[in-house]
């Protein structure tokens, strides 16, 4: 029989933001190959009732934890918490996030900072805290969730915070790569283009998205959350093994034009 390289059985995946939309479906994709799932979130009820629904539809050990990916401490706690339970730490997705649709010169500090912190510092803070545990072991994968905002401008909408952000979560990527290789520690990125989840099913379905978003997406349609699935066990897995510092990005084609 030969092996498979995308089986994450025994495999331990922790999932920031993954109580719902597509950080969810991105860890039923990973329990789905065999992963046990820790996921934490602000929402610690949400994230009780969507680990115990996994577990029983995937077999795999689960596990919810609350915290603010802002606070170091508590993600520090998190880690220590699943390292200790587990033994060990194979994944980690910085998924958490936020977007903010406010004009430049309107835009607070407090807005501009508020969105920096959960996307870009609140990423380095997971890195961090998960990097030092896979030193210590030897091995890791980090995959990092930022936007086809990090390459291109979103229009009609103005939102340079959320792009500014994705674009330095696309660049700190790399530069954890590039540190961390000597370490057998791999770091990678998906960039989703728009995708359909339930906070933004009712924009989607505006003359706004229609006549912006998905007319200007070659495949005139939203990514669907378990279509990310895929990227996130290729690069959790051994099958992307020589990958790093990479971006997938999922958008329909968007970027293309």
């Amino acid at each position: 029989m030969h092996e498979n390289i995308f089986d994450l059985s025994g495999k331990v995946a922790v999932v920031t933001g993954g109580a719902q939309g597509l950080g969810l479906a991105m860890g039923q994709a990973l329990a789905n190959a065999g992963a046990n799932l820790v996921i934490m979130d602000i929402n610690l009820e949400k994230s009780k009732l969507e680990t115990e629904k996994i577990r029983t539809e995937y077999g795999v050990e689960t596990l919810a934890f609350q915290a603010d990916v802002r606070k170091q401490k508590e993600v520090e706690e998190v880690v220590t918490r699943v390292t200790e339970h587990f033994g060990k730490l194979d994944i980690f997705v910085n998924n958490a996030g936020i977007c903010k649709h406010i004009k430049a010169e309107e835009m607070s500090l407090e807005d501009w900072q508020e969105v920096i912190g959960i996307n870009l510092t609140g990423v380095f803070i997971g890195c961090q805290v998960a990097g030092r545990q896979m030193i210590k072991q030897g091995y890791g994968s980090i995959i990092n969730i930022a936007s086809m905002s990090g390459s291109i401008v979103n229009i009609p909408q103005p939102q340079c915070s959320y792009n500014a952000s994705k674009a330095g979560v696309m660049h700190l990527t790399k530069s954890l790569a590039s540190e961390w290789a000597a370490h057998n520690i791999r770091v990678n990125s998906i960039s989703p283009g728009y995708m359909k989840t339930a906070m933004t099913a009712e924009t989607l379905k505006t003359d706004m998205a229609k006549n912006y978003w998905l007319h200007l997406t070659p495949m005139r349609r939203p990514g669907l959350p378990h279509e990310l699935g895929g990227a996130v066990v290729y690069l959790a897995s051994d099958a992307s093994s020589f990958v790093t510092g990479a971006d997938l990005i999922i958008d329909g084609g968007y970027t293309v034009w």
